[in-house]
């Protein structure tokens, strides 16, 4: 594949030098000598400061769940754009959404240099292309009412630059995720959430400790904002789409949990709302039917609590 670095290439060397997920361990320079145990011990001692570096940027991401939450409540959408492990993690998590939250299979998307095949393998020079991040962009025609979240262990892939500039030029609210601090795609964004890990326990292996402060600030940017959209009552999924046998017993066990009725009245209640968990809980804490409950969940954006609220 043709990328814009066809040609000499930039001298990345000093580049990389600067970048902390690039530094050297000098810990491990015997690692291949370790007890397989030893080698446990010390990969699980790494990855323990991955999530207190993750709490280091809460403000960032505070800011950046209040933004993507907005957008998607004026019918805007969550885009991922990535290239690599960050690419998939953004895949993974838009992917995850519909059956979790009833979302629109449109609302969250993940964009991953190179299309869907690079989910599997990997297409080579895909990244290395500022144009080719915009264009992607421009193919789902991004507007002013979504939120782009580019994602980059490094923080320069240029494929997420140029989308992020893309993004930025067509008014879409901009969030950088990398894992280096004063990155490149921080400096574009609007909000920049730089999870500062270190050296990885592979040198530059940046699937281990960055994938994994990825994966958790992806989860809380799409979680906490469904939560904000009312997607949830307390912490039960109650917009959770039933497509399994095992989605089915948690659908029954949720309005179990909801209402305090028992097994039976739940399967009675979820085949009258069918199979709407949060119409279930209402028809029963409430003790209306059907109609009346999906018209004040309607009146009430969807938000449970306030619907129960409004028949008291």
């Amino acid at each position: 594949m043709a990328s814009e670095t066809d040609g000499p290439l930039p001298d990345l060397l000093g580049e990389l030098d600067s970048l902390s997920t690039e530094s050297y361990n000098e810990t491990y320079r015997q690692m291949d000598t370790l007890r397989t145990a030893e080698l446990v011990a010390a990969m699980n001692a790494e990855d323990a400061g991955v999530a207190a570096a993750v709490g280091e940027t809460r403000e960032a991401i505070v800011s950046a769940v209040d933004g993507i939450s907005a957008r998607l409540a004026d019918g805007g959408r969550l885009i991922y754009l990535g290239a690599g492990t960050p690419g998939r993690l953004g895949v993974l998590d838009a992917a995850e959404c519909p059956p979790t939250f009833g979302t629109d299979p449109g609302m969250v998307l993940g964009i991953i240099a190179g299309g869907p095949g690079a989910l599997v393998q990997a297409v080579e020079g895909a990244e290395d292309s500022e144009s080719f991040g915009a264009r992607d962009l421009e193919h789902i025609h991004l507007t002013a009412r979504d939120a782009v979240v580019g994602i980059s262990a490094s923080g320069r892939t240029p494929y997420v630059r140029g989308g992020l500039e893309f993004a930025r030029r067509e008014g879409a609210l901009t969030v950088a995720v990398a894992c280096n601090a004063d990155s490149a795609i921080g400096r574009i964004a609007d909000v920049a959430i730089e999870v500062v890990v270190g050296a990885e326990f592979i040198n530059g292996s940046t699937r281990l400790k960055s994938g994994t402060a990825q994966k958790m600030v992806c989860n809380m940017l799409s979680t906490l904002s469904m939560v904000r959209l009312g997607k949830t009552y307390g912490n039960l999924m109650v917009d959770l789409q039933a497509s399994n046998a095992k989605l089915l017993a948690r659908s029954q066990r949720l309005v179990m949990l909801a209402s305090g009725c028992s097994e039976s009245v739940a399967a009675s209640a979820l085949h009258a709302a069918d199979g709407e968990v949060k119409l279930a809980i209402l028809m029963l804490v409430a003790e209306v039917d059907a109609t009346a409950a999906r018209a004040a969940l309607e009146a009430n954006k969807g938000f449970l609590r306030q619907a129960i609220a409004s028949f008291h």
